[in-house]
């Protein structure tokens, strides 16, 4: 059995990732390859689908939102995600698992009653034929229905509605998210895997081709699926996974990992895949510079990464770097002068 030191796990990682040989890829690839990268931050994502490719501008991204073949929509932890359109419905049927319970708590606090085919029922018919919608117009459409629902809870609603396949994300109105039924903007509702093991074998199949190796209780935390459904999504993969032994005990990859080539400077945005894709951060993050990245109240830093250790934090837009020691200083001028480019270019045509 291979055994991975911790550097060469890291290096592994970090080369599932698409953080060491960065060449050029369309955005559709990036997201795909990482399955779902978190966009609770709408402005952030595209930035570390930059630090993946070659050559990818802000346009390009816009671009794959604008022709649905990229998809912003609830995903894993039941938070924002770009996902690529051909993936929706498996995902969506395993964030449903663990979502709905947390949804209709939340609507309860909010002051929503009523069963959830009735509140399905009302969200999808004020939302169906009516194009993108912001969350004001959405409230207003509600009322209409009887539905008296304000602020967050119409982002529940919205939310309970895509894990019935329902609603997507539309384009951004300005910095405003807009929501939008899915057969408008996918041509069909997402249509949820009804086979709940295939949906868990594709599961850790792709959870591992861009964050192996790694453990069930890793796929558990980027999940937040229970630990026994992330143990049988391991299992019912067993006949593609090759198992490696590490510091910490086994660990698990699709294809033979690559511990080989440190991964060079990255500028990578906040709450990027690469620190959210682990139970264990320690490997990625040094303990003393924990508080440094993630302050609290839930703020997770852009940082810099050499060889895939923090180093690190900046701040998209000034340019900004918080060092925590020496690093290429080549190296980092290119990479904040790519990521100013990208920044600074034209966004592409509006989403509408």
């Amino acid at each position: 059995m291979t055994r991975l030191s911790d550097r060469q796990l890291r290096r592994a990682r970090a080369s599932a990732q698409w953080l060491t040989a960065r060449v050029r890829r369309d955005a559709p690839d990036v997201v795909r390859h990482l399955l779902a990268v978190q966009a609770q931050d709408i402005g952030s994502a595209p930035l570390g689908l930059r630090a993946r490719a070659t050559g990818l501008t802000a346009a390009d991204v816009a671009a794959a939102r604008h022709d649905r073949s990229v998809v912003r929509a609830w995903g894993p932890r039941g938070t924002l995600h770009l996902i690529a359109r051909e993936d929706l419905g498996w995902l969506t049927s395993l964030v449903r698992r663990t979502s709905v319970t947390h949804v209709m708590t939340r609507l309860r606090q909010e002051g929503i009653t009523g069963e959830v085919a009735d509140l399905l029922s009302a969200t999808e018919v004020a939302l169906a034929g009516q194009g993108p919608l912001t969350k004001a117009q959405v409230g207003t459409r509600l009322a209409r229905r009887g539905v008296d629902a304000h602020g967050q809870a119409i982002v529940y609603l919205a939310f309970l509605a895509s894990l019935h396949g329902r609603a997507v994300l539309g384009p951004d109105a300005g910095n405003k998210p807009t929501y939008v039924h899915a057969a408008d903007w996918l041509g069909d509702v997402i249509r949820p895997e009804r086979d709940a093991d295939r949906a868990l074998a594709e599961l850790a199949r792709r959870y591992l081709v861009a964050r192996g190796p790694a453990g069930p209780e890793d796929l558990a935390a980027w999940t937040k699926l229970p630990l026994r459904d992330a143990r049988s999504a391991f299992r019912l993969a067993a006949d593609d996974l090759r198992e490696v032994e590490t510091s910490t005990g086994p660990m698990w990859c699709l294809h033979r990992p690559d511990p080989g080539r440190a991964a060079p400077l990255r500028l990578l945005p906040a709450f990027d895949e690469y620190l959210l894709s682990w139970r264990d951060r320690g490997l990625v993050l040094p303990e003393r510079y924990a508080k440094r990245v993630f302050p609290g109240g839930g703020v997770l830093r852009p940082v810099v990464v050499v060889d895939g250790i923090v180093v690190g934090t900046w701040r998209p837009g000034t340019g900004a770097v918080e060092l925590f020691g020496e690093v290429p200083a080549g190296a980092l001028r290119r990479e904040t002068a790519d990521a100013a480019r990208f920044l600074a270019a034209p966004k592409g045509p509006a989403l509408a």
